[in-house]
């Protein structure tokens, strides 16, 4: 699949998505968000896909939503925002949901809903030209997209707060520090790094690593309890897989494991 705004490509198990709007900064308009949920539910449905990757064309990832979409007839804001954030939020909704990992390469502008997206991909390995901005009370507003949902639990409270009310850059290398992010590599090697990245989660157990997705994401407000319940069939559930059968064969063979669909 391919169109102006988003391209697909599926191949060997990883869906590769990549934005491409490039003299916008791939800044999100509605034919955009449009574009992007429609191929991120073909992937979804597609059963061979193990990794996906999310990226944007040329020299930032996403610089935000458009504000053009606002300032077309700026007192029917409200009425365009009503539009365009459901569109936005079912696109961070299916990332969360579908069970391949989702890996986010990032370079130059991750601002406002860029930030947002990417922060709702399971992994993210940024350029080190990378900038991480909330931007959203610059203009006067409060995030969408999970943003703050995301934010406060990666890197607290305290300083959620105090980054999306000043909206202050962060570069690559403090995010990393912070926890925000996974790697930092050089701009150069973004596009290698996310390939090869993508490589190592298409080869591995599909359905365990769509279990540990779910397991990860509901640790922080599960009880203890409810966590282990969790654990227990999602261990049980994986250990009637092909996958399993496979993994505990190489490992007493003393060869490595050669996952496929399970």
């Amino acid at each position: 699949m391919s169109d102006d705004l988003v391209r697909l490509k599926i191949d060997s198990g990883i869906a590769d998505i990549r934005f491409n709007r490039p003299d916008r900064l791939n800044a999100l308009d509605f034919a955009l968000a449009e574009s992007l949920l429609a191929a991120l539910k073909r992937v979804e449905a597609e059963k061979s896909v193990k990794a996906v990757t999310l990226t944007g064309e040329g020299r930032a990832f996403m610089a935000g939503g458009d504000l053009a979409v606002f300032n077309a007839v700026p007192e029917k804001a409200p009425e365009a925002a009503a539009k365009l954030i459901p569109f936005f939020h079912e696109i961070v909704l299916t990332i969360r949901r579908m069970q391949p990992p989702v890996i986010a390469g990032v370079q130059g502008a991750v601002a406002g809903g860029g930030l947002g997206l990417a922060l709702a991909c399971d992994l993210i390995i940024a350029a080190d030209d990378a900038s991480f901005v909330p931007a959203y009370t610059r203009i006067g507003t409060s995030p969408d997209g999970g943003t703050t949902w995301s934010i406060t639990r990666l890197i607290g409270q305290r300083r959620a707060m105090e980054w999306i009310i000043l909206g202050d850059p962060m570069n690559a290398e403090d995010a990393q520090a912070i926890g925000l992010i996974n790697r930092v590599v050089p701009a150069a090697k973004l596009a290698e790094e996310v390939a090869a990245y993508a490589r190592r989660v298409a080869d591995g157990p599909a359905f365990a690593f769509g279990s540990v997705k779910r397991l990860v994401y509901q640790a922080s407000t599960a009880t203890f309890d409810a966590q282990l319940e969790a654990e227990r069939e999602g261990f049980i559930a994986s250990a009637g897989t092909a996958d399993f059968r496979e993994g505990i064969a190489a490992f007493f063979a003393r060869r490595p494991a050669k996952f496929g669909a399970s």
